[in-house]
């Protein structure tokens, strides 16, 4: 691929609320380009981006999967991302590295609650976006009501350039705002073929309403589009124009709708791609750093040196551990060395390959704007990679922290070794994923986002691995923090292989809502830099293990108030043990407390049993936020903590004879009550809380 042909790349992302329908939109889009010859069908298991077993069985997409199409000449390499909030982490990684997105609403659901976290998981990538409003044919769909949903809701300026043509049993085809047809799919030919026909008498009136409001818009997007615009000479094409510029600079999300599953509106979404997404030169510098911490901007361009990305690590059967990457400047071949900027370490760039989920074509070289994966042996997510001697570091991917726990061991102590070498193996591939020991039981425990998401890791260490295992029941991940401000002393004189070792620190500790912050008060003062950091790392190796049950500690602000020096014996070591002394003594004097995550719950739910559902909230310690009527049924948004929501979702089927459904999402950290700390202390071995 030469320079000139990457402005006919669009790296997009297909991203939405579970079961609004990205995978079978996805997979319309491969069959139109021609990338697959048959239509797959997520219900049946015969989808290609949802290859995993578990994601056949289940129907839902569990890891990100890539591939690549053509359409109109274009290169687009798309990323299907999962909806369930437990793999909000591959939604997370593969925002980061995409230029564009597809943002996908369920016709009746509208803006749902993943949908809100992915939104604004773009928003902090800015990342440019359309909509496409699903499933126009099922019963309730109302597209004016999606709209009003994303202006609401995510505070997005949406502007309709596809109308339908009727909605549920009714929808028969769209309207073209800026073309001024209506669009029919030929149900024989699976929509590959449509024709264009004038607009239903029916719908002039909505159509006329909504070319206005486009046209209005588009010219406001361009100071020299309003006098066209007043003067009536502001063309179609003009306006396309325009919606591709607001569009790249995030003024406006241009929205489409159709039915994937019945083969309408896809085509048109694919134009909408290619003409209104960016192209990788279009969007600004990435930002980066040289090893002296000094910022720098890369230009994304093949002219620049190489650096790319590692955004997601998987080890692959047939080529071992694959490195997915995202190419943002220079050109690199198959076979040449590269540079790991976190390890400092050179590896040799082998079996360079393009994904289409989990099969692969082999690549002789990729360049700016590409996204491939490739052989690298000691790479994890986050992981610059550039030629030796042009070192730099891009920003990194952050991810959310584990909110829950189990045991694991294998069913025969044999497989012991085989099993750590699985969860060490996985815990590579999946950031959110952590595993640990139980310090008091000596057990192997596997943390995650949620309860679904540690089922599909035992099911693939079963599946994948060999390994038959059992697993305990679900714990909450709890945190420790303190619940008033205290100061403390750290001093440490010891004598170590003959020589001394001095350290003396105060600090003070103030409970904050969430996160550890360590502000050294001693700038300004006569005591060595390297001292108070030596200070600040005994300080934070320390908050692993609060002082009631062992929990990390979170939701603490740390200052450095005083330190002595030794006219002989000062030395970093002395000072780190007297950084991590002094703040045990204020997290044991500081009133500790403990917190536990905090669920948002969102729960649709048949209004004939609304009493008894908020009724079983209130139950397990919760909060309802809100109550929205959504035609014949009720949206209930209620915050509750994770410990009361093992085994939900059997009882809210039981509440309403199977009718209601939620999703729920981690909100925050929260201080538990006096009472239902000792119980859980006491419940854990743990006497004398007061």
């Amino acid at each position: 691929m030469s320079s000139a042909q990457t402005d006919n790349v669009r790296n997009i992302g297909i991203m939405a609320h579970i079961d609004a329908g990205k995978t079978t939109t996805t997979e319309r889009i491969l069959y139109y380009s021609g990338r697959v010859h048959r239509l797959g069908d997520v219900d049946h298991g015969t989808a290609a981006m949802d290859w995993m077993p578990q994601e056949k069985e289940r129907g839902i997409t569990i890891q990100s999967a890539a591939t690549t199409c053509t359409w109109k000449s274009h290169q687009i390499n798309i990323i299907d991302t999962p909806g369930h909030v437990d793999f909000t982490a591959e939604v997370e990684r593969s925002l980061r590295v995409l230029d564009g997105a597809v943002a996908v609403f369920c016709a009746v659901g509208g803006v749902e609650p993943q949908s809100e976290t992915v939104w604004h998981q773009a928003d902090k990538y800015n990342v440019p976006r359309i909509a496409f409003v699903n499933k126009m044919d099922r019963q309730g769909a109302d597209y004016p009501r999606v709209l009003e949903m994303m202006r609401d809701m995510l505070g997005a300026k949406p502007l309709s350039v596809i109308l339908p043509i009727g909605s549920g049993s009714s929808f028969s085809g769209i309207i073209d705002v800026i073309g001024g047809h209506a669009v029919y799919f030929d149900e024989m030919s699976n929509g590959s073929e449509f024709t264009l026909e004038d607009i239903p008498e029916e719908n002039r009136d909505d159509y006329n309403a909504a070319r206005d409001i486009l046209w209005e818009s588009a010219a406001m997007l361009d100071e020299s589009a309003m006098e066209e615009y007043f003067n009536g000479r502001l063309s179609p094409e003009r306006v396309r124009q325009l919606i591709r510029k607001g569009t790249v600079e995030g003024d406006i999300v241009p929205v489409l709708c159709g039915a994937a599953l019945k083969n309408i509106g896809i085509q048109q979404l694919m134009d909408a791609i290619v003409d209104w997404l960016p192209t990788p030169s279009e969007l600004p510098p990435v930002s980066a750093h040289l090893k002296d911490g000094s910022s720098v901007k890369v230009r994304r361009s093949v002219d620049e040196p190489f650096s790319a990305l590692v955004f997601k690590v998987q080890c692959d059967p047939h080529l071992g551990r694959l490195a997915f990457m995202r190419v943002y400047s220079g050109r690199i071949s198959d076979g040449q060395h590269v540079l790991n900027n976190r390890t400092e370490n050179k590896d040799r760039l082998t079996r360079l390959v393009r994904m289409h989920a989990n099969k692969r074509t082999h690549l002789d070289s990729v360049m700016a704007g590409d996204i491939a994966a490739a052989g690298l042996k000691d790479v994890v997510t986050g992981d610059t990679l550039t030629f030796p001697d042009t070192p730099l570091i891009l920003e990194s991917i952050e991810f959310p922290e584990p909110v829950i726990q189990m045991a694991i061991e294998p069913m025969s102590t044999s497989d012991e070794k085989t099993l750590d070498d699985a969860l060490a193996s996985l815990a590579s591939e999946d950031p959110s994923f952590r595993v640990g020991i139980d310090e008091e039981s000596g057990q192997t425990l596997i943390m995650g986002m949620g309860e679904l998401h540690l089922e599909i890791i035992a099911s693939r260490i079963q599946r994948e691995k060999g390994v038959k295992v059992r697993t305990g029941k679900p714990q909450v991940s709890y945190r420790e923090s303190i619940s008033r401000i205290t100061e403390g002393r750290g001093e440490f004189r010891k004598s170590i292989q003959g020589r001394g070792h001095f350290g003396n620190a105060v600090i003070r500790v103030e409970p904050v809502d969430s996160g550890i912050g360590f502000v050294n008060l001693l700038k300004d003062k006569d005591f060595p830099d390297h001292f108070a950091e030596a200070i600040e790392r005994g300080v934070m190796g320390a908050v692993g293990a609060g002082p009631l049950a062992g929990y990390p500690v979170d939701g603490i602000r740390i200052e450095l108030l005083e330190a002595e020096l030794h006219e002989t014996d000062s030395s970093e070591t002395g000072y780190a043990y007297a950084g991590a002394m002094a703040l045990r003594e204020c997290l044991k004097n500081g009133k500790p407390v403990l917190k536990e995550p905090v669920m948002r719950l969102d729960i649709i739910c048949p209004s004939d049993y609304v009493g008894e559902v908020i009724g079983d909230v209130n139950a397990r310690r919760g909060n309802v936020l809100s109550m929205e009527p959504m035609g014949e049924v009720q949206s209930i948004k209620a915050r509750v903590p994770l410990a009361e929501l093992f085994g939900y979702s059997s009882a809210l089927r039981s509440l309403t004879q199977g009718r209601a459904g939620f999703s729920m999402q981690f909100l925050d950290y929260a201080r538990i009550a006096e009472n239902i700390t000792r119980g859980l202390l006491e419940q854990m071995g743990i006497t004398g809380f007061s």
